[in-house]
């Protein structure tokens, strides 16, 4: 119970049911649904969910604005989040995903003060939240904590890169396959929310376009979409399927990550 302990002022968690609270402070006290966090020592990881407080986040949530401000860092645990790149003429191009292999708020590790990325919840679900100002604290005291964020960074890095690749080089429907084994892996689910529309904006193309890739998925009986909602019905299909950036990523993840 020393989560709960040290979050004694969190409204939201004295709020919920008492079988609720149970579920939230024991995933809190081990932090092992976030990797970044499970792979920090135990003195340094309870240190920071000290100052950490559960966050429910909300689909199409924003959580940043390009130039505004940084209050809070996050670390996503049941949550992932899309990082939008606006490309001024009106549209967004999707330049990575944050779920729970790391955190939200990279601008504060390398000393900006605001994020020129939209940062938007495309998975709901359950986040720690951390004001910037404990977490620059942290950052300068805990070397462990530094060293596993400096290995995020890379990763991020890489990540932007093959999206920048992606975009350039591969066909619409690979991508769009990519794109849903992202998602999945982060949803850690068969079935998610994700309509042409959303894929289309990510995707920085037209809606037409990622109907007919997503019509051509489905006639493969790779996936099966209604309603907003996507299904994974082949996913070995579905990854023959995707651009070899899926893969690409996947091996980054391992090499860098160990994970």
């Amino acid at each position: 119970m020393s989560m709960l302990n040290g979050a004694a002022n969190n409204r939201l968690l004295a709020a919920l049911p008492n079988s609720d609270r149970q579920r939230i402070v024991s995933m809190l006290n081990g932090a092992a649904d976030n990797r970044l966090l499970a792979a920090l020592p135990n003195s340094d990881r309870r240190r920071i969910l000290a100052s950490c407080e559960p966050v429910e986040l909300a689909l199409a949530e924003e959580l940043y604005a390009p130039w505004v401000p940084l209050r809070f860092i996050y670390f996503p645990i049941s949550s992932f989040i899309s990082l939008i790149m606006p490309t001024g003429d009106s549209g967004a191009f999707e330049v990575g995903m944050v779920g729970n292999e790391g955190m939200l708020g990279i601008s504060l590790v390398l000393g900006a003060e605001v994020s020129s990325q939209r940062a938007v919840v495309q998975g709901a679900g359950l986040a720690l939240r951390m004001e910037a100002a404990p977490f620059r604290r942290e950052l300068r005291r805990s070397k462990a904590l530094r060293g596993e964020i400096d290995r995020y960074l890379q990763l991020r890095m890489g990540q932007l890169a093959q999206a920048t690749i992606c975009a350039h080089f591969h066909l619409l429907e690979a991508r769009v396959a990519r794109r849903l084994l992202m998602t999945q892996d982060r949803s850690r689910a068969n079935t998610f929310r994700g309509t042409h529309e959303v894929l289309a904006s990510k995707l920085g193309v037209r809606r037409v376009g990622v109907t007919e890739a997503a019509s051509s998925l489905q006639q493969r009986r790779l996936i099966h979409y209604s309603r907003g909602d996507i299904t994974v019905l082949d996913r070995r299909g579905l990854m023959a399927a995707a651009c070899k950036c899926y893969k690409a990523d996947r091996e980054s993840y391992d090499r860098i990550l160990g994970q």
